[in-house]
């Protein structure tokens, strides 16, 4: 049975555009799995950019308008993703129904194996789209404390809405003292990191360039996460095959960590007890 994942966050800037892409093409080119990635992001849409689809004949716009199905807006990308964007036009923001969406997009994707649904930043009308869509939720962060806080408020509005919370992606990782660690983010969300995506060039090359970062720089320590991501989402094993050059950066990476660490204290940045959360 196909499973509809949203990946959201209420903060905007921490890279959901880049996780769905990226997640998608680790999902389909990597573990062979049928995956479509929508753009539930209808007023800022950046996911047809992201991949390269620039002028697609329809979006996901004439669909929610009911002048094409679903089928017909798919877009192929050469990952063996498929794509349905949303349109990069104010005036197609105009009567657009997105009731019964999840109905259509389960009805149409039937024998697919995952839709990846890319939602609009914030806790408005837009996110709640994807909220309701999506059965199951990934929650994307950067290591601070605003988009974590915003995490919290979106999650009680999942809960409320009986949505299956899978974890948090923690994106854009320097591994430097004044951000959170991820134990510290499990103990303020009560929810488990699944991923560390480690902050990466390659990204914003990728982002310029219009390709998936795990299709081109598929070594990198970023696309390394993703994939393992990927497989941990359905049940795969990924063993990443480390050359020398990779086990010795690896390594200088940890000696610096270690040192870092051992350059103070660490001071907890907040107290948890039972269901409250008090910032220091």
């Amino acid at each position: 049975m196909v499973r509809v994942i949203g990946i959201v966050s209420a903060k905007g800037g921490v890279g959901k555009t880049t996780v769905t892409a990226n997640l998608g093409a680790a999902l389909a080119s990597k573990f062979g799995r049928n995956v479509v990635a929508v753009d539930c992001n209808l007023t800022t849409s950046h996911l047809g950019l992201y991949l390269g689809v620039y002028s697609p004949l329809y979006t996901l716009n004439n669909v929610l308008r009911n002048e094409v199905s679903l089928q017909q807006a798919i877009c192929e990308h050469a990952s063996g993703l498929k794509i349905i964007p949303a349109s990069l036009g104010i005036n197609d923001l105009y009567n657009i129904d997105t009731n019964n969406l999840r109905k259509k997009l389960k009805n149409t994707f039937s024998q697919m194996d995952v839709i990846l649904l890319d939602s609009s930043p914030g806790l408005g009308r837009e996110a709640l789209i994807t909220l309701q869509t999506s059965e199951e939720l990934i929650f994307v962060t950067t290591p601070h404390i605003a988009p974590i806080v915003d995490i919290t408020k979106t999650r009680q509005l999942a809960n409320q809405m009986h949505k299956k919370s899978i974890g948090i992606v923690l994106n854009r990782v320097k591994n430097q003292r004044y951000e959170l660690t991820a134990k510290e983010i499990e103990q303020l969300t009560n929810l488990p990191v699944i991923a560390k995506i480690p902050e990466d060039e390659n990204a914003l090359k990728s982002t310029n360039s219009k390709v998936p970062l795990v299709s081109m720089s598929p070594k990198c320590l970023a696309s390394r996460a993703f994939f393992k991501l990927a497989a941990d989402l359905v049940g795969e094993k990924y063993y990443p095959k480390l050359g020398l050059v990779d086990r010795i950066v690896n390594m200088f990476k940890r000696n610096t960590l270690k040192r870092n660490n051992r350059a103070g204290t660490h001071v907890p940045r907040f107290a948890v007890s039972g269901s409250s959360h008090t910032l220091r």
